[in-house]
């Protein structure tokens, strides 16, 4: 992942928030690179996360894809049929295109970063702007892999690279053991 932030899509409402979400969707905007995973790798991953037969209890928690052109959005509804295929049973999933994208309160970025107060402090340190901190890849890599996305072995090869210092690349590691 190049970049993960959390926010709001899929609405009309003006300027929405956690607590006046109005008719949008929780979401994250992923930024990535095509070299590393493809749009269909990112699919997989979707899918394999969470189950798309559940009613949501609120359009807010509804499962949805955006997509930015034709190619994602064939991709997607391929990946839809896939997983109604493997299911039996149509899914609650929608295909929309990507509509503009609000970021959500800062209490709502970085949540796995945000269990470990060491590593966070080191990283808004590096970050003191708001925006930077949200925007890094660094802070995003690192919540994926506190998240439990990525390996060790991957967290190895790229601690040096977080700009953290020894002792926050120690407690990084011994944390993904």
């Amino acid at each position: 992942m190049v970049r993960t932030r959390v926010g709001y899509a899929g609405g009309m409402t003006g300027d929405p928030t956690y607590h006046n979400i109005g008719d949008h969707a929780e979401t994250i905007q992923i930024n990535f690179d095509p070299q590393t995973i493809s749009y269909a790798g990112l699919l997989d991953v979707f899918w394999a996360g969470h189950n798309p037969s559940i009613p949501p209890p609120s359009s807010q928690y509804r499962s949805i894809v955006f997509y930015h052109n034709e190619e994602q959005k064939r991709l997607a509804l391929e990946s839809k049929e896939r997983e109604e295929a493997r299911l039996g049973h149509k899914v609650l999933t929608e295909i929309k295109p990507a509509s503009d994208f609000h970021l959500a309160e800062p209490y709502h970025q970085k949540y796995y970063l945000s269990l470990i107060p060491g590593i966070e402090r080191e990283f808004r340190g590096i970050y003191r702007n708001h925006e930077d901190f949200v925007n890094s890849t660094a802070v995003a890599r690192v919540n994926g892999f506190l998240g439990g996305n990525g390996t060790p072995e991957r967290l190895r090869q790229e601690i040096a690279n977080y700009g953290l210092s020894p002792l926050g690349e120690r407690l990084l590691a011994n944390m993904s053991r």
